[in-house]
């Protein structure tokens, strides 16, 4: 008896490859990323997200009303995808009690009970991830508030530069779980939808990840503070010199016009 083919088989072949083409290149950006971070985008969103915090943390605590303002939009942004991904998790749900009679006629692929159910929970963990991932962002983001805000002290650059960069990091993991939902949802549809998405997806990735434009060179705080304190100290003692010769100047005059 020979060999037949089977729709069947297509789940098997495009399916992986589509998932391995996702993780290779996420692998390879990772790669990238940790060694050459200037050359991702993520690398230089995070870069300028520490020079943003080492010239916030130069003004006045009185005066970073900005600079909260900021935190704060990220941090209702992490929280209306937190709660569109726990809602889309609750619907897929649903949507999974309801679609045990999924016709074969609208899927050129496997569509027994057992990958179906699958599919869906693959879609719920990755939902699931964005949501704990967009929740842990604005969690960092909250803690880079209480630090930036705090009055009368002198919280040091770096914790309110690793928050506001790990809030970032987690932004990024959501918005990459979001992405694979999205090629795992066209799975539903069939192996072959989800195979294109994967091809597709990458490509758009990878003209948004790179980046060729060179990071802007810019001084920290800490030399900031320093430079304006030396400043402060020169002009200081400029005064003080100048106040003495006059002084001098005023006393040799005042002795030679005497009778």
């Amino acid at each position: 008896m020979g060999w037949t083919w089977k729709k069947e088989y297509l789940d098997v072949i495009l399916v992986p490859s589509g998932l391995l083409i996702m993780f290779g290149y996420h692998f390879l950006l990772l790669h990238r990323h940790f060694r050459r971070p200037d050359t991702t985008s993520m690398g230089r969103d995070n870069f300028y997200r520490g020079a943003w915090v080492d010239k916030m943390m130069q003004v006045e605590c009185k005066d970073r009303s900005q600079a909260l303002t900021v935190i704060n939009n990220n941090i209702s942004a992490a929280f209306s995808l937190s709660s569109i991904s726990m809602v889309v998790s609750s619907l897929i749900g649903t949507w999974f009690i309801g679609t045990s009679t999924f016709t074969s006629t609208l899927v050129y692929g496997d569509t027994s009970q057992s990958i179906i159910a699958f599919k869906h929970i693959s879609l719920l963990i990755c939902f699931l991830v964005a949501f704990a991932a967009f929740l842990q962002s604005a969690r960092c983001y909250v803690h880079s508030s209480f630090l930036i805000t705090m009055p009368n002290t002198d919280v040091p650059m770096a914790h309110v530069r690793k928050a506001v960069v790990s809030g970032s990091n987690c932004w990024s993991v959501g918005m990459r779980a979001l992405y694979f939902a999205i090629t795992l949802l066209l799975w539903v549809f069939g192996p072959i939808p989800m195979f294109v998405c994967s091809v597709v997806m990458v490509v758009m990735l990878y003209n948004l990840d790179w980046n060729t434009t060179p990071l802007l060179p810019y001084k920290p705080a800490v030399e900031g503070r320093d430079l304006l304190k030396k400043i402060s100290q020169e002009v200081t003692a400029v005064g003080r010199a100048i106040g003495q010769e006059v002084t001098a100047v005023g006393r040799a005059f005042e002795h030679h016009g005497r009778p």
